[in-house]
């Protein structure tokens, strides 16, 4: 494999397993709710700026040295966003918990309107680059360098997936958050606080966002009007991998991922992004449950 194919795979998994963070977020949410957030988007646009504003506070205030900031900035952001996760279901999901489910995805959009035009308002509409999560160099495999900062990515972004993973099926904990987007009611009957577990899953799904957006907020910026982009990216890898599906959405981001990268660095990004949009059009015409839920559904 050539360096520039190998560095092509690893900056598209890199870009994938961020997209995957935002995926889970989302299918989080649908499962615990029934309806969808499309304010996710912008809740990772969010996570972007948060990392921008507590990287600038800790190099100010000298508590921090410039080397290894993103890895201090990765767990406070997502501290942050998790307790905007419990405002954001206070006030978008449990006023109209009882309303029909249009009334609450309509209520996530007015949410991500006031989270993009106060962004806008705050920082105004230039770019801004959060921190890396390491200082920038190569890795060498052999003869092939590649970025370290891509493979800090995939990692981190790879243990978060697995953590949560982790967590929502091997914990009592993670159990209560399942039982819960099942069946409400019934879990309820049987003790769980469903009330509690919609507002951690809320947490749960935009921590992951404010860490997508802070692993891509260095290479690809952040602006106040990206949250559209992520969310269809989103939308495009559980429309995919099956609604509903933690695994088939995970897989079908890596894939967006490496595809992505793969057509615009041998045609353009504009390419890319066609293709990628014809593509959901085809899944929803002629496959609407997703082109991975019915293998994932076997082996699991």
């Amino acid at each position: 494999m050539s360096a520039s194919i190998l560095q092509l795979l690893v900056n598209g998994i890199a870009l994938g397993a961020a997209y995957a963070l935002i995926a889970l977020g989302f299918v989080l949410v649908i499962n615990a709710i029934g309806a969808v957030n499309f304010a996710q988007g912008d809740l990772v646009m969010t996570g972007g700026f948060v990392a921008v504003i507590l990287a600038d506070w800790l190099i100010e205030s000298e508590a921090w040295t410039t080397w290894g900031l993103g890895v201090l900035v990765l767990p406070l952001t997502m501290v942050a966003m998790a307790a905007l996760g419990i405002l954001f279901s206070l006030f978008a999901y449990v006023p109209l918990r009882n309303r029909p489910p249009v009334s609450v995805f309509i209520s996530t959009i007015a949410f991500g309107m006031m989270l993009q035009h106060g962004a806008n308002a705050a920082f105004g509409p230039d770019p801004r680059n959060g921190p890396p999560l390491i200082e920038a160099g190569m890795v060498s495999f052999g003869s092939v360098g590649v970025s370290l900062q891509q493979i800090s990515v995939i990692v981190a972004a790879t243990f978060l997936i697995g953590t949560t993973r982790v967590v929502l099926f091997q914990t009592q904990f993670g159990r209560q958050l399942r039982a819960t987007a099942q069946d409400q009611e019934m879990a309820e009957a049987i003790g769980v606080d469903g009330f509690r577990s919609i507002g951690l899953t809320f947490a749960l799904a935009v921590a992951l966002a404010g860490a997508a957006g802070m692993l891509l907020s260095n290479q690809f910026f952040v602006t106040p009007t990206d949250g559209g982009v992520f969310m269809l990216k989103a939308y495009i890898a559980v429309t995919l991998g099956g609604w509903g599906r933690l695994d088939g959405a995970t897989v079908a981001a890596i894939l967006i991922g490496i595809f992505e990268v793969m057509v615009a660095a041998v045609v353009s990004y504009v390419v890319a992004e066609a293709l990628l949009y014809a593509t959901l059009l085809l899944v929803l015409l002629l496959r609407p449950s997703g082109f991975l839920a019915e293998s994932i559904q076997r082996r699991t």
